[in-house]
């Protein structure tokens, strides 16, 4: 990234909480009530929360949000043609993952006017000084919600997706977006083909000139995951990814498989999600820097970020601000062990400082 941030860098996944008056304006804009400066303007006003809900928190790199895209994954597929939205099997009873919405295929695939994410990207920039990152949902997720006879099998579908995604990302980095994150939980949910996904992983980005991210979860609609909650088959496979960080959750986990990264080392970054989305406990700053303590017996303190375990889209907003400056103060505290005075910019090297503080959790 152009801007340079110290040890323990804090960010959020992607999503931030919306505010109780975004959800009323949705319903007005969906009923037509809202003309089309109206709705730039609310949701322009959206980002504007998120971005100053971050800061105050004192996160270190900042997204927007995700504000205008309403669900990390769905507003996508209004930019896409050849695609018929269907009805739903299951509109009743407790709300879950075969609630979410599908699309039949009706002819190729294709973006007339891009994915949004550059402008979406353009207008954060202007909205803070600090370090930011882009996120954009990678083919292979994006072909979960589609049906149809065109592609063959959902592989196929990917691929076509993967053509209109690495444009988009190219386009966002020759506007200056050096830090991007492709979300790909699926990859995660079926862990039965890891050497495909990362085929696909490694054409969506290439020739894309940027720091990229790679982000694997188990799902969290409704806060509830949809998959078998294991990392272990994806490696050692994943780190062929040509992806400079991987983005895995731990918090949910009780730091479950945080030890994957000693057994199969890598030069990737890890951004560690050590606060529980899908909880309303509410964590203190010590519980984070516990877990960032746990975390550093595997990770350089150099290749570790920290982040919520996924995204704030199906959390409150009171409760997402309270474990952001958690998260922000409880990597604080670590600095401050570590050795580094809070606030400092620049790189450090830090092995002397990771073992005396692996030495003081021992003892």
């Amino acid at each position: 990234m152009s801007e340079t941030v110290g040890l323990l860098p804090t960010s959020i996944v992607g999503s931030y909480a919306s505010p109780s008056w975004l959800w009323s304006a949705l319903e007005d804009i969906r009923q037509g009530r809202y003309g089309e400066g109206d709705i730039r303007e609310t949701l322009e006003d959206a980002v504007q929360m998120a971005v100053r809900d971050q800061e105050a928190a004192g996160v270190d790199i900042l997204t927007d949000g995700e504000m205008r895209r309403l669900d990390f994954v769905m507003g996508f597929y209004d930019r896409l043609s050849g695609l018929l939205p269907l009805e739903l099997p299951r509109k009743m009873g407790a709300p879950g993952h075969d609630q979410r919405p599908k699309w039949k295929m009706t002819g190729p695939l294709q973006a007339p006017e891009g994915l949004g994410v550059v402008e979406e990207y353009r207008y954060l920039r202007g909205q803070t000084a600090r370090p930011v990152k882009m996120t954009c949902p990678g083919p292979y997720t994006l072909s979960g919600r589609l049906t149809g006879g065109v592609c063959r099998d959902r592989m196929e579908c990917a691929y076509a997706l993967a053509s209109i995604v690495n444009q988009e990302l190219k386009v966002l980095a020759a506007n200056g977006a050096d830090f991007i994150q492709l979300d790909e939980p699926s990859y995660a949910v079926y862990p039965d083909r890891p050497r495909e996904f990362i085929e696909l992983f490694n054409a969506t980005v290439e020739d894309v000139e940027a720091k990229i991210g790679l982000h694997l979860c188990f799902g969290n609609y409704r806060g509830r995951p949809v998959g078998k909650r294991v990392y272990r088959p994806l490696f050692p496979y994943i780190l062929e990814a040509r992806a400079d960080q991987l983005v895995l959750e731990f918090a949910n986990r009780e730091m479950a498989e945080i030890d994957l990264w000693q057994e199969f080392p890598s030069d990737k970054e890890l951004a560690a999600g050590l606060v529980d989305v899908k909880n309303y406990y509410i964590e203190t700053p010590e519980d984070v820097a516990e877990r960032i303590r746990l975390a550093l017996r595997y990770v350089p303190a150099g290749k570790l970020s920290i982040v919520p375990d996924c995204g704030f889209s199906q959390t409150a907003r009171w409760a997402s601000f309270a474990k952001l400056k958690a998260m922000v103060e409880g990597a604080r505290i670590v600095r401050r062990e570590l050795g580094e005075q809070d606030g400092l910019k620049g790189t450090l090297d830090c092995e002397d400082r990771v073992a005396k503080t692996r030495r003081n959790d021992e003892s």
